[in-house]
């Protein structure tokens, strides 16, 4: 017996913030094909709409919406019309999230000899906007759409953590903290939500190749950095994620019938990364 069929979500309204990107955009597909009726957010509306229209050609029920996961009033506006279109949310996906070059270091290890970016030469306001945008960023569209949640069955909020909450990466000293973050905050609603049946989980996904990390794991000629070596290195399974590898998890934690139990877990989707210590 399937634990989930295609009809699994049938009549439920999911809410997706980051939906143009590659994984959240993938969410969005593959919650739509299981019955779900799709409501995609992003700061690029276009981007949302096109990934919609894709849904919609499958036979799918989906509608991108404009939406700054930073600013409350562009989230209610977006939760308005979503009200018109679908009905209240049942399943609140924080995808939205995000790293920034200004507070990403050059180097891995400090060298005082060297004139490449160190962590003295790390931005305030590119580190703040970083914690803004994965915490905040899931902590917004949380208060606005949770309210709809509160005494309706099978609701739940799915968080996007990272392995670097487990253990920091080098270079990205406020990507790493912010996910830690949210993996806590995570945990917290879990608890707060716990007596009005609204759970809270998340996924830690490991190495995905997408827009936003490709320079990093690839030089312009497509040949892999030496960032990418050590990341292949570390992983058991030696080898980068296919997006649509997180979906099983992402279904199991939406599912009440399959995980009703489950409240407060962060759950690794990574290789082995996590669990690998080198040796």
């Amino acid at each position: 017996m399937e634990l989930w069929s295609k009809e699994a979500f049938q009549g439920k309204t999911v809410v997706i913030t980051g939906a143009g990107g590659v994984l959240c955009s993938m969410f969005a597909k593959a919650m739509a094909e299981a019955g779900a009726e799709t409501a995609l957010l992003d700061l690029n509306e276009k981007a949302a709409m096109d990934v919609a229209q894709e849904i919609h050609r499958h036979g799918g029920s989906a509608k991108g919406y404009a939406c700054n996961v930073l600013e409350k009033d562009s989230i209610e506006t977006a939760h308005q019309e979503i009200l018109k279109d679908f009905g209240t949310c049942d399943i609140l996906i924080n995808g939205a999230g995000g790293n920034h070059p200004r507070a990403t270091t050059d180097v891995e290890y400090f060298d005082p000899q060297s004139t490449q970016k160190s962590f003295f030469d790390l931005e305030e306001d590119g580190m703040e906007f970083v914690f803004r945008l994965n915490y905040m960023g899931s902590f917004l569209p949380t208060q606005v759409f949770a309210k709809d949640m509160i005494g309706k069955k099978g609701c739940s909020v799915i968080n996007i953590s990272s392995m670097n909450a487990f253990t920091p990466l080098t270079k990205i000293p406020a990507y790493s903290g912010a996910k830690a973050a949210v993996s806590n905050y995570t945990q917290w609603l879990a608890v707060h939500f716990s007596k009005v049946g609204i759970r809270c989980n998340a996924i830690a996904p490991g190495f995905f190749v997408t827009k936003q990390n490709e320079k990093l794991l690839y030089e312009e000629d497509g040949t892999p950095t030496k960032r990418t070596e050590k990341i292949l290195q570390s992983t058991p399974m030696e080898r980068f994620g296919k997006p649509e590898e997180l979906l099983g998890t992402l279904f199991y934690l939406c599912d009440e019938k399959a995980s009703g139990f489950v409240n407060g877990a962060v759950i690794p989707v990574d290789g082995g990364f996590s669990a690998y210590s080198g040796v």
